[in-house]
């Protein structure tokens, strides 16, 4: 794909950082969602760009390691605008998201310590396990072809919830694996890997042991941050693990509720790094947090996304991309299992999950409207039950 080099006026640059400020703030409905929105406003509406060069952006950010409307972003205002014009989309497509949850967490330091803050976790907490599921659900439908990738994502689940391995590893793993199987390493005509090391950027950064807490925190969520391949959901055991086990920023209830946060505002899941910088470090830990979270998605789409739109079609880096995105499926399932020992404790909130699937599957109702009503049921039944509930004490 070729684009042109013309530099952009001031008032592209504008209309640009206008628009992802507005989708930022209003782009509800998860990765697929926000992807199609758009497609039809800068395909259709604003003609910035063609259908074309539309779905090979979708299908080049697919291919890395990210949140991947952030990502479709990026690439597209590097598209409309140059390096400068990627940079702006982007952190203007991260902004509103931003202050919403940084806000979020200035609440709840403020305010979770009090009964109607705890009561509305209580039935929000179960619902997010069910969004979780039916997340997981159209990844699969999305890109799971075959029996090797199922058997890869039982592998990986099984791995998560014993063993709680570290994530990047079993990415690697799953992707050596699809490059054997799928790839053309043993089959006669040899094909040159020209960027199959590139997803080897999930390989462990093992944090620095010592240095002030905001430092731990860039590089932990920048090692997260090269971990989010097929869904922003992937990092979840990954941050369950480093967060509450490793570190002990966060015990499980408060990482159970930063998943929440995460999942019902507009924008990426990932962006519960920031809800958690402001728990461990306040305003600058949020700070800190989304910068680590979300830079590798600039680097990879402006230093790899160009290389990768030439050699995407070669059946190497397909493999890995197979073998990875299977891995990812089975460490969000995993992730499942694990939180769900947290959300659930009693019969009122393994039926809020239930009914959450299928207000989900059934009558596709709207991640928003799910956490409200549960939120409600929480507030209401929270003071009933409350000792039947181990989980809050």
């Amino acid at each position: 794909m070729t684009t042109t080099a013309a530099a952009p006026g001031r008032g592209r640059m504008a209309e640009l950082a206008l628009y992802f400020l507005r989708l930022g703030f209003l782009g509800f409905g998860g990765p697929v969602a926000l992807v199609g929105q758009m497609e039809r406003e800068l395909v259709n509406d604003k003609k910035w760009l063609s259908k074309v060069e539309m779905r090979e952006s979708i299908a080049i950010c697919q291919s890395l390691p990210g949140p991947l409307a952030i990502q479709v972003g990026i690439y597209v205002a590097w598209l409309r605008c140059g390096f400068w014009g990627a940079w702006l989309g982007g952190w203007c497509f991260i902004l509103p998201n931003f202050v919403i949850v940084a806000a979020l967490g200035a609440l709840y330091v403020y305010l979770g310590d009090l009964q109607p803050v705890t009561a509305i976790f209580y039935g929000v907490s179960p619902a997010v396990i069910a969004l979780i599921l039916h997340s997981c659900y159209r990844l699969a439908k999305l890109g799971m072809e075959d029996w090797l990738q199922w058997a890869i994502a039982g592998v990986c689940l099984v791995v998560t919830v014993i063993l709680q391995a570290e994530v990047a590893l079993l990415f690697i793993g799953a992707g050596i694996v699809g490059i054997l199987y799928y790839g053309s390493i043993f089959k006669r005509t040899p094909a040159i890997l020209p960027i199959v090391v590139v997803p080897a950027a999930a390989a462990p950064i093992a944090p620095v042991a010592t240095g002030s807490t905001l430092g731990k925190l860039l590089l932990f969520f920048l090692k997260a941050g090269t971990l989010t391949f097929g869904s922003g959901l992937v990092i979840v055991p990954f941050l369950e693990q480093g967060l509450v086990q490793q570190y002990g920023w966060l015990d499980e209830r408060q990482f159970l509720i930063a998943v929440a946060i995460g999942m019902i505002r507009p924008g990426p899941v990932v962006i519960t790094a920031t809800f958690v910088g402001y728990l461990v470090a306040g305003f600058w830990g949020s700070v800190v947090s989304t910068v680590g979270i979300f830079l590798p998605s600039f680097l990879l789409v402006l230093i790899v996304a160009p290389l990768l739109a030439r050699h995407r079609e070669n059946v190497n880096v397909q493999g890995f991309i197979k073998g990875a995105y299977a891995a990812a499926i089975g460490t969000i399932l995993g992730a499942c299992i694990l939180l769900g020992k947290i959300a659930i404790g009693d019969w009122l909130t393994v039926a809020i999950g239930v009914v959450s699937l299928v207000a989900l599957f059934r009558w596709k109702v709207s991640n928003p409207l799910l956490i409200a009503a549960t939120a409600v049921v929480g507030l209401i039944a929270y003071p009933l039950l409350q000792p039947a509930w181990v989980m809050v004490k």
